[in-house]
């Protein structure tokens, strides 16, 4: 049943109820809460794919360092090598730096344009070998050169064209 009453011009226009404006009220927060779930979904799914492309990204350099040094081991030469990297993963910047101690060697990398401790991804060497240098995305190839140095393998990591 819906209820009139006469306005000043004398025409009849429903009264509006305060139930329609609670249901409406009601619509309106439950959309929102979909939309921001959604939202979240869609943004932790995105984060997940690009943590995925990091570590194929890792594992490509790794595998090709490994490489290098069983090259180099064999017929003791200084190699160089440009890996084509992409610019970005998804929207973001990211980082590679080769590191080593005294058992192992390996690649680390994280996305943004700061390395923050604990948030990297490792992909560890074959070889043990002394490692070094850095790349930050956005600057073209990559470059690994490897060599002997007094008998013991090196691995230097830089930006192809030397930034």
């Amino acid at each position: 049943m819906q209820c009139w009453h006469r306005e000043s011009g004398g025409l009849a226009v429903p009264s509006i109820l305060p139930g329609h404006l609670y249901t409406f009220a009601a619509l309106l927060a439950v959309s929102s809460l979909l939309v921001f779930s959604f939202m979240v979904y869609a943004g932790t799914a995105r984060a997940s794919s690009e943590i995925k492309l990091l570590s194929k990204l890792l594992d490509y350099v790794a595998a090709d360092a490994s490489e290098l040094l069983n090259i180099v081991l064999t017929v003791n030469a200084t190699i160089e090598r440009y890996l084509q990297m992409p610019s970005a993963i998804g929207n973001q910047q990211y980082w590679l730096r080769l590191c080593n101690d005294s058992s192992s060697a390996w690649v680390k990398g994280g996305l943004g344009t700061t390395p923050i401790e604990g948030s990297e991804l490792k992909a560890y060497l074959s070889k043990e070998v002394i490692a070094s240098g850095s790349y930050m995305s956005g600057y073209g190839s990559a470059k690994l050169t490897c060599f002997l140095d007094d008998g013991v393998p090196r691995l230097q990591l830089s930006n192809a064209n030397g930034d």
